[in-house]
């Protein structure tokens, strides 16, 4: 009996020991945890644009867009960078389609459309309440965003009167919505054969670096 009554003690005492060290490690464990500190929430940069976003003709990893993700990581700040460029799409076209692209939060909307419509000599107005639109769209679903423009600009053959109200758009939108501007996109690409692929229209790699120095020199600032 005195036999018995020792084993019971014992297991008694190792449950307890048990019970003691289960409970110590939870408390270092939950201690750790609280000092560790809590990863930092990525915010989001949203490229809206036509070819000229997506890199036409190239792979994404050399379109400007990837290369300003180059930058920000090489500056350790939290922000990823999404493209959402799609080849040949004119105002109307990324109007109806940004619905579907705010399905995620943007913390920093840069807009880079109007290119095709320039191009097409579709009337202005049509253009200006689109783009007017899609930031308008931006800022209901996200009220904090902060809208980059990236101007643009199209050749004469459209006439003069039509290219330079083209061009003054950009900078009239930028300053409607409060937002960035990037006066022109393209600025010491456009029309330098060795800059663009064989249709003299889109950049190629070496370009795109030169795109991603013209949106850095706006965007540093605004992270």
């Amino acid at each position: 009996m005195r036999t018995l009554v020792l084993i019971c003690f014992a297991a008694i005492l190792i449950s307890c020991n048990e019970n003691k060290e289960s409970n110590e490690t939870a408390k270092t464990d939950t201690a750790a945890a609280k000092s560790e500190p809590a990863a930092a929430v990525k915010k989001t940069i949203l490229f809206f644009g036509n070819s000229i976003t997506a890199g036409y003709g190239l792979d994404q990893s050399d379109a400007f867009p990837a290369r300003i993700q180059e930058k920000i990581d090489s500056m350790n700040v939290p922000y990823k960078v999404v493209n959402a460029g799609v080849s040949g799409e004119t105002s109307s076209g990324g109007n109806s389609r940004i619905d579907w692209i705010l399905k995620q939060p943007v913390d920093i909307f840069v807009l880079e459309l109007g290119g095709n419509d320039g191009l097409r000599g579709i009337p202005l107005t049509e253009t200006r309440k689109n783009l007017q639109s899609i930031v308008e769209k931006v800022k209901a679903k996200n009220p904090s965003v902060k809208i980059v423009i990236a101007g643009m600009q199209i050749p004469p053959n459209m006439g003069r009167k039509y290219t330079t109200e083209f061009r003054k758009m950009y900078p009239e939108l930028a300053e409607k919505n409060d937002g960035e501007l990037i006066p022109f996109l393209l600025e010491g690409v456009g029309g330098n054969a060795e800059l663009n692929l064989d249709d003299g229209i889109h950049p190629t790699a070496e370009g795109h670096r030169i795109l991603a120095n013209n949106v850095w020199s706006v965007l540093r600032g605004m992270l």
